[in-house]
């Protein structure tokens, strides 16, 4: 259920491209104990959506997630500016269609459509001439991989495809802004349901194939977006679609990696050395070809531990999985140059090395396995 609020700005405390984050006093509600006009929460506005609201202004919010205490979407997001309307867009193409039939439905171009100037490119494409495609269970996994294809090929055009799992804008990133900005990342393509992103696609394949046909991707890593679900249950977890993202990848003829989801300090057992996500998504619901990097970890018993369960996912899947060993000479530095914070469950890369460095180990390996002819190509 979505549970209503209305308040008041009285600051803008950041942004960034496509998203504000706003301080807001709550007006109070008849039968609430003490003063709840007094009451202040942090509320995001997407700026594509409600345009950016000002101070002293009246917002409608949805506080659904912040009342639960949510840890990625535990905040307000403005619904409404009812005093203050944005103006219409200009009049333009493009009639995909999504978060349907929500209240916030948004109607863009996609890339893959009629009206698209890619879409007679993309009506044609259909194979992705080997391009190396990594992918990661969490959102935190990318300015790792990023970092870790920086590595080995400082200078690679490197797309991330956002899908919709998590959360739908991708204004919501804030690494996907920063690392846009920073350079080290050419392109965002939200597909399905996520939206917001330099190019909009239908699906994860026209999303693909965007990535090495309109943006000249020479690595593409593929993730939801923040806020990953999981109910403590086998399959019961967003992350499960990796396996999708790496069926799409292998049917359009890429080079498909998975980037395991690792940690040395996570108190839950499931998620202990390499997580039950990675086990299930690769080792059950992977039905094709791919390379799993492996990289040395600073602590050794952490590292056996990792490597014992390598070797069990790989004679167990029902898929053909290649272990790959990845130098991990260097991996921390370049961790280090990050533009963006690395934080993953609240950890950082001091706390927890592990899942930077095998999602770093997952990026140096794809920039390994650039062609030099199709990075090379105008």
């Amino acid at each position: 259920m979505m549970q209503w609020r209305a308040g008041t700005v009285v600051a803008q405390r950041r942004s960034w491209p496509g998203a504000v984050e706003l301080a807001v006093t709550l007006d109070g509600r008849p039968g609430e104990d003490g003063d709840a006009a007094s009451v202040q929460v942090r509320a995001l506005a997407y700026t594509a959506m409600v345009g950016v609201p000002a101070k002293g202004e009246r917002v409608l919010l949805n506080a659904s997630a912040l009342l639960r205490g949510l840890g990625t979407g535990g905040l307000a997001f403005v619904v409404a500016r009812p005093d203050a309307l944005p103006a219409d867009p200009e009049p333009g193409v493009g009639h995909i269609v999504k978060a349907r039939y929500t209240p916030l439905q948004q109607m863009l171009l996609a890339v893959d459509e009629q009206d698209s100037p890619h879409h007679r490119v993309l009506a044609e494409a259909d194979d992705l001439a080997g391009l190396p495609v990594v992918v990661a269970d969490l959102h935190s996994a990318l300015p790792a991989v990023l970092a870790g294809v920086r590595h080995v090929a400082p200078g690679a055009t490197v797309a991330y495809v956002m899908t919709d799992g998590g959360a739908l804008p991708a204004a919501f990133s804030r690494a996907v802004a920063g690392l846009t900005e920073a350079g080290w990342l050419a392109a965002t393509l939200t597909v399905g349901q996520a939206f917001g992103g330099d190019h909009e696609a239908v699906t994860t394949h026209t999303g693909l194939l965007a990535a090495r046909h309109v943006v000249g991707a020479d690595v593409v890593v593929v993730a939801q977006g923040p806020g990953n679900v999981g109910t403590g249950t086998r399959w019961g977890y967003s992350g499960v679609a990796c396996a999708d993202a790496l069926h799409a990848a292998d049917v359009l003829g890429g080079h498909g990696i998975a980037s395991l989801r690792v940690s040395g300090t996570d108190r839950r057992e499931r998620h202990l050395g390499i997580s039950h996500h990675s086990r299930t998504a690769y080792g059950r619901a992977l039905l094709t070809p791919a390379d799993v990097p492996v990289t040395a970890l600073p602590d050794a018993g952490l590292d056996a531990l990792v490597r014992r369960q390598v070797a069990d996912l790989l004679a167990s899947a029902r898929a053909t999985l290649t272990a790959v060993e990845v130098p991990s000479d260097g991996l921390l530095e370049a961790l280090a140059t990050s533009p963006v914070p690395l934080t993953t469950m609240g950890r950082g890369l001091e706390e927890d090395p592990a899942p930077f460095l095998a999602a770093a180990a997952a990026g140096a390996h794809a920039a390994a396995c650039i062609d030099p002819v199709l990075s090379a190509r105008p």
